[in-house]
């Protein structure tokens, strides 16, 4: 039975790839280092900060200490609410509005689980007035590990658990709606059924990945996923 909803954040409800990309290159050129986009799409996107620049300064032969990533990390987040500052609109998924209240109508809860800081996760949705919808959010530094790992899937159905105790919830019993490789494998391999959006990756992409593929979020038919769970196919 699908009893729990869980999203990503970057790429699945905030359009902001292209200014993480900006705040990375940014970050290598202070570290005399010659930024690529390839490399930040294969090595940064779905992951968390911490992860992406330890593998990119790793990549070019530099081994940095946890406390000089943490000064590079908090030089970026300051960076990234700067620039949503000078924002008048924040580039949230338009259809994000009507989605999440549709879902819990249908009454599923919904949690969150994402690589990027709690801090700048609560502030985009605070400032979008969507917050509420989430009962459960697991952000970058909730954890020590990054995407593809499962830990922060794992971790928001404990959770839930704690949250309502009579709840019972399984992994299985998530959906998880991704846009990214390593988030696929991290909610598959936390036991969850994935649904990629093609937001970040091909159509094409997402269905050789996921257990369904979608372009948009008002294509997500819960009631077949419901069934499909149901009838044990998948």
């Amino acid at each position: 039975m699908l009893k729990v909803i869980l999203l990503d954040f970057n790429g699945v409800i905030i359009n902001d790839e292209p200014i993480h990309l900006e705040l990375i290159e940014e970050i290598l050129l202070t570290e005399n280092l010659r930024p690529s986009v390839a490399e930040f799409q294969q090595v940064c996107l779905g992951r968390s900060d911490r992860a992406c620049l330890r593998d990119i300064l790793s990549r070019r032969g530099r081994v940095v200490s946890d406390e000089y990533l943490d000064k590079l990390i908090e030089m970026k987040a300051q960076k990234y609410r700067e620039k949503l500052a000078q924002l008048s609109d924040l580039p949230i998924y338009p259809e994000i509005k009507e989605f999440l209240p549709n879902i819990q109508e249908k009454g599923y809860k919904i949690g969150l689980v994402t690589g990027a800081l709690r801090s700048e996760v609560e502030l985009i949705l605070e400032r979008t007035e969507i917050k509420h919808y989430f009962s459960v959010i697991v952000a970058g530094d909730d954890i020590k590990t990054s995407k593809p790992q499962p830990d922060g899937y794992l971790l928001a159905v404990e959770r839930f658990n704690r949250l309502e105790f009579n709840l019972q919830l399984d992994p299985s019993e998530c959906l998880v709606i991704e846009d990214t490789p390593a988030g696929i494998e991290a909610a598959k391999k936390a036991g969850m059924q994935v649904v990629g959006i093609a937001n970040t990756y091909p159509f094409h992409f997402m269905q050789r990945m996921a257990n369904w593929a979608i372009d948009y979020l008002a294509d997500l038919e819960l009631e077949r996923v419901e069934e499909v769970l149901t009838m044990g196919k998948r």
